[in-house]
């Protein structure tokens, strides 16, 4: 029962079950259907969204706000019976990525709203939160975030331990460093936010059905059809899978498997009964990541729970309860984290405990919600996996995904939740189980930049991979993928990172230099074969056709031309940036970003015509992809085939199948994704080993070496080269980030019109209102001052003017560069203002790291 080794708490009798009074206490009228008798299931619906938690209300609201009619929510058990009922009830915008920010803000502005708009009470008190910092790294990575949320209009100060007393009077400071304070953060009911949002769905005509559930969804010809339940089938167009806890598994359950990549964990926090000198309700929350635990005012005491480093997952096989029951107490689990509320306010030993409450969470492998259409169904979108963040997500996530079904794009850039940066190879339970085990903790850990997940590796390797690790490669993983970051030469070691140091000069810096240094005077071998690889083929010119309209750029171009182009959507905006090789007539070779293999796919097919002679193949896993850098990598190839490789006999942005040693069908390509000197070669994987060992023996007296991605990042930030997914998005037009000489107008006529040209013709009219920029700090000492990664704002002539997408050392220039949008000023009446060279040009920029802004130099 209670832990021995804290004696002085006092516990509560055995028995005590949740449904009194309290935060969790469910009003009445949620059971939606009533109970005596159940209506009758509707036969038909334009949208049925299953589950009845706050995620799933919010996103009918949301539809029915947006003018959607003939919803149908579903709930197996009783609305807001699931994770929901026994929600911590804290609503923070304090988030490590700034769309998750964004949905916090507006989740905080709508359960304000909500009480106005319904006359029903959400339990809203503004209590303000207090982000605590133990040691510099951690305030360093407050400061930072501080500034991110600044830019995005977050009311937040960083603060010293003294202002933390004032603000808080049982924190305990002496350990302290700082904090973070955000006045505007809140603390709600969660059930009550659950049943106002499903009452003002229900008003606007939503029709919501308890103790209803979902058996499977129908799929006819990749499009949903209808919803089985256990009370009848209902024909449909779309489904939302908003199942929380069993989206998993509903996923799983239908004909067409859906994966939905998520695993839940149990997590703990304690309920005390009210202190001697009773907790106001506005006291401020307080959360302790260095302690692994979070505080917060309960009617008069505390609630307190954490994210501990031994995380129990749950509900492996099976959706085994209708309802979410508060589960076992394990009081020597819950030790570590009571130990830490008692560090932090030493003041509440006497306090009397009210309950160990124990509830599920489910976490996704990367610790971001999965959000989106599922890339195999059309008309099937997900909404889960909120990773213990459920309530500061519904309202801003349930707006998001109305907006994707209504217009077919949401009005912010959201591909960091897209459920289409997973793939099935995610969906392994075991994989699943053991991740979860390490994202729960992740939650509140410390995170250097450019840290890497240790669970789930090695899923996805080149036929190099032992090669290169036997030679000193240190691996990152992407998608699955394993790639090598740098190698480590004989005789030094690596085996952590100087954690006095950790947003510094990184332990790595001397050795990436020095591969640089080899790509720029030698040649350097890089395995890149983690690139998403299609091939288009077509019997007539159907794959010309659909890669005219698909992408901006002519690929209408000779055999073996390589053409670098993007594939747009109606806005103009970046859905993917490839490079494409006419290898036949009818044949084309698409390669992608790593992490775009199944957006890239779902977005090909989407607009693919039902044509048997048109055919879509993903052959990344059939070529070892080496990239060769440096002056000598045409000697080393010339001496391998036997061929010129000079650029009189292989031009630039040129393919050739040839053999290289005694290994042939080797696609050669003359282009290197840096802008350096050199070829891309891919390899039929039989012949990986062979290709690579004879590279690294001939190009021995070449001063060859192996290189990682690393250098390829700052070889590429450097020549100003932007990066789908980090620089560009869903929503960067080719014109705002310089890439016009890739959009080919002129290919327009009366039988060809490329997706998104009407949007960049109008922009070309109307003008651009932001722009892709390259700065280089000044004034910024290296080995001392603080590094920038990426997010950092922009200042040109002290007013924000944007922020960093993302940045590297560059060897060459021997600085540090930053690459990033700025865009000037509002004009009258606030609208947006046309920007011009002069404002890039002659502006004085400053980069703001973690509060110290640097002087930097437009390039």
């Amino acid at each position: 029962m209670a832990p021995a080794l804290l004696p002085r708490l006092l516990l509560p009798q055995m028995g005590f079950r949740l449904g009194g009074r309290g935060l969790w206490t469910s009003p009445q009228c949620l059971a939606v259907s009533g109970d005596s008798q159940l209506p009758p299931v509707p036969g038909q619906a334009r949208v049925v969204i299953c589950g009845g938690g706050i995620v799933g209300t919010s996103v009918a609201y949301h539809l029915a706000k947006l003018g959607w009619t003939d919803i149908v929510l579903l709930e197996q058990g009783r609305l807001g019976a699931g994770t929901t009922r026994l929600c911590a009830g804290i609503l923070s915008m304090a988030k490590p990525i700034s769309i998750e920010s964004k949905m916090a803000n507006y989740s905080s502005s709508l359960y304000q709203q909500l009480e106005e708009e319904t006359g029903v009470k959400t339990g809203y008190v503004k209590t303000g939160s207090l982000c605590l910092a133990q040691n510099q790294d951690r305030f360093i990575s407050l400061k930072r975030l501080a500034t991110r949320l600044k830019v995005l209009g977050i009311n937040c100060n960083i603060i010293k331990p003294k202002e933390i007393a004032k603000l808080h009077p049982l924190v305990n400071i002496h350990d302290l460093v700082g904090a973070l304070h955000l006045p505007d953060d809140a603390v709600v009911s969660s059930p009550d936010v659950n049943h106002t949002l499903a009452v003002a769905a229900a008003r606007q005509g939503v029709q919501i059905l308890d103790r209803t559930a979902v058996q499977q969804v129908v799929v006819e010809k990749g499009q949903v059809m209808a919803v089985e339940t256990d009370r009848g089938s209902i024909e449909c167009e779309y489904f939302v899978n908003c199942a929380g806890q069993w989206a998993y598994e509903l996923g799983q359950a239908s004909e067409v498997k859906v994966s939905v990549p998520l695993h839940g964990c149990e997590h703990f926090y304690l309920l005390t009964k009210p202190l001697q000198e009773p907790l106001a309700p506005n006291t401020p929350v307080i959360i302790d990541m260095d302690g692994r635990m979070y505080a917060r005012q309960w009617q008069g005491g505390l609630l307190s729970g954490g994210f501990e480093k031994n995380p129990k997952p749950i509900f492996t096989e099976g959706r085994n309860q209708l309802e979410i029951q508060n589960m076992q107490e394990d009081w020597d689990h819950f030790e570590p984290m009571l130990s830490a509320l008692l560090r932090r306010m030493p003041h509440i030993e006497t306090a009397e405990i009210h309950q160990l409450v124990n509830c599920p969470e489910s976490f996704t492998p990367d610790m971001r919600c999965l959000m989106g259409e599922t890339p195999g169904v059309s008309g099937y979108y997900v909404l889960a996996g909120m990773n213990s963040s459920g309530l500061a997500f519904a309202g801003g996530a349930g707006k998001y995904l109305a907006e994707w079904m209504t217009y077919g794009y949401p009005t912010a850039n959201v591909w960091p939740l897209d459920i289409k940066r997973f793939g099935n190879l995610q969906s392994s339970r075991t994989f699943l189980r053991h991740r979860v085990m390490e994202v729960m903790p992740l939650l509140y850990e410390l995170k250097v930049p450019r840290w890497d997940f240790q669970t789930g590796r090695q899923l996805r390797t080149s036929p190099l991979y032992d090669r290169l690790d036997t030679q000193g490669a240190r691996w990152m993983e992407k998608h699955g993928f394993e790639r090598p970051k740098y190698f480590v030469p004989p005789g030094k070691d690596l085996l952590s990172l100087d954690q006095s140091k950790t947003f510094y000069k990184p332990d790595w810096f001397d050795i990436v230099g020095a591969e640089v240094k080899c790509c720029k005077e030698a040649v350097c071998v890089i395995d890149m074969s983690s690139f998403t690889k299609f091939e288009l083929t077509s019997t007539g010119n159907q794959a010309l056709e659909l890669l005219q309209y698909l992408c901006a750029n002519d690929l209408d171009v000779p055999v073996g031309h390589i053409v670098h182009t993007g594939m747009l959507n109606k806005r103009g905006g970046y859905e993917n940036d490839c490079s494409v090789v006419r290898l036949s007539k009818n044949s084309f070779f698409i390669i992608s970003p790593t992490d775009q293999q199944v957006h890239c796919w779902s977005w090909i097919k989407k607009h693919m015509p039902n044509d048997p002679h048109l055919h879509l193949e993903d052959v990344s896993w059939k070529y070892t992809a080496l990239n060769l850098i440096g002056p000598r990598a045409m000697d080393v190839l010339a001496e391998l085939s036997y061929v010129s490789m000079t650029p009189e006999h292989f031009p630039s942005m040129f393919c050739k199948e040839m053999s290289v040693g005694y290994a042939n069908g080797i696609r050669v390509m003359s282009m290197t994704h840096t802008g350096e000197p050199g070829f891309m070669l891919y390899i039929p994987i039989e012949y990986a080993l062979h290709v690579y060992n004879e590279v690294m023996s001939v190009g021995q007296k070449y001063g060859i070496r192996n290189a990682g991605y690393y250098a390829l990042r700052s070889l590429r930030i450097e020549k100003f080269f932007a990066f789908w997914g980090q620089d560009l998005d869903t929503f960067t037009t080719p014109l705002e980030c310089g890439r016009e000489f890739r959009v080919k107008f002129d290919k327009v006529g009366p039988d060809t019109n490329f997706l998104g040209c009407e949007a960049l013709l109008q922009q070309r009219q109307e003008g651009v209102f932001r722009r892709f920029v390259m700065l280089v700090l000044e004034d910024h000492d290296t080995e001392l001052d603080l590094w920038p990664w990426w997010g950092e704002p922009i200042y040109r002539s002290g007013q924000l003017a944007g922020t960093t997408t993302s940045s590297a050392y560059s060897y060459t220039l021997e600085r540090h560069v930053c690459l990033g949008f700025v865009s000037p000023p509002p004009g009258p009446e606030g609208l947006p203002t046309p920007i011009t060279p002069d404002f890039i040009n002659r502006g004085d920029y400053e980069v703001n790291i973690a509060g110290q802004r640097y002087p930097a130099k437009g390039k």
